[in-house]
């Protein structure tokens, strides 16, 4: 038997769950993102921070197509996205969950939740779906009747969150979950982000709250003025002095 019969091969490495390359996004002649790369593996949570205006919002948006003046490469699972109009990306397994939440107020949260699963039409699949939501968010259960314009902020994060795992994603991008919520409603909105991402869900989180994201996401890249100034596991970026300074209310020494 040759050499080559009685080797077996290697099994073919698992493509990223996103790779960003020399992403470059363009509002009028002003350039909010300038030619930036990451990469995040399937399973991870990868979170973007940064001050206000460094661009963090505007590359989710490049990502699934919301802004056509976006230039480079994305892939999303292997398979370039970049140019796609957006619900052919949403088609490919990535969800955006927006600032601000975006939910249809006057729908009950049971009508916005099975409007997350508009693409997908097996019945078993979308009430699995639906239990999975509302075991992670108890609340939206007390509530399925109340419209969804009533709900408090941190009951509309969930529902934005839940409505976008109605339609099975296998790329989460969150934009500022955290905005606007009294601290205890964040601490249960993220601890949902985690169950999620436990069950195996790629997650991109784009969080004010630096702390929250560093002690929540495997990896973190810090944006400045649209530039990657900082990348590393979130357990470094929390130990640099420059990401204290910065961002998590801590004196630099020098």
């Amino acid at each position: 038997m040759s050499e080559a019969q009685s080797s077996p091969q290697a099994p073919a490495a698992a493509a990223p769950a996103l790779e960003v390359e020399q992403l470059t996004v363009t509002y009028g002649g002003i350039r909010a993102v300038k030619g930036i790369s990451l990469r995040v593996e399937p399973g991870q949570i990868v979170a973007l921070i940064g001050a206000n205006g460094a661009g963090k919002t505007s590359t989710l948006k490049g990502i699934v197509g919301l802004l056509p003046s976006a230039r480079g490469r994305v892939r999303v699972f292997g398979r370039d996205v970049l140019g796609m109009p957006t619900h052919r990306i949403v088609a490919q397994g990535v969800t955006l969950v927006p600032e601000g939440r975006a939910i249809f107020q006057g729908l009950s949260v049971r009508e916005n939740l099975e409007l997350g699963s508009i693409l997908k039409r097996e019945r078993a699949g979308i009430e699995q779906r639906m239990q999975r939501v509302l075991t992670l968010f108890p609340r939206l259960g007390e509530r399925l009747s109340q419209a969804g314009g009533t709900l408090s902020g941190g009951e509309q994060q969930m529902l934005a969150i839940g409505r976008a795992l109605m339609g099975d994603p296998r790329l989460l991008l969150l934009d500022e979950p955290s905005l606007g919520l009294a601290p205890k409603l964040v601490r249960q909105i993220f601890d949902g982000i985690i169950e999620i991402a436990k069950g195996g869900l790629t997650i991109l989180l784009v969080e004010q709250n630096t702390r929250l994201a560093l002690e929540t996401a495997h990896q973190a890249h810090v944006l400045v003025t649209g530039e990657l100034a900082l990348s590393g596991s979130s357990q470094s970026l929390r130990e640099d002095p420059r990401v204290k300074a910065a961002y998590l209310g801590e004196e630099l020494h020098v």
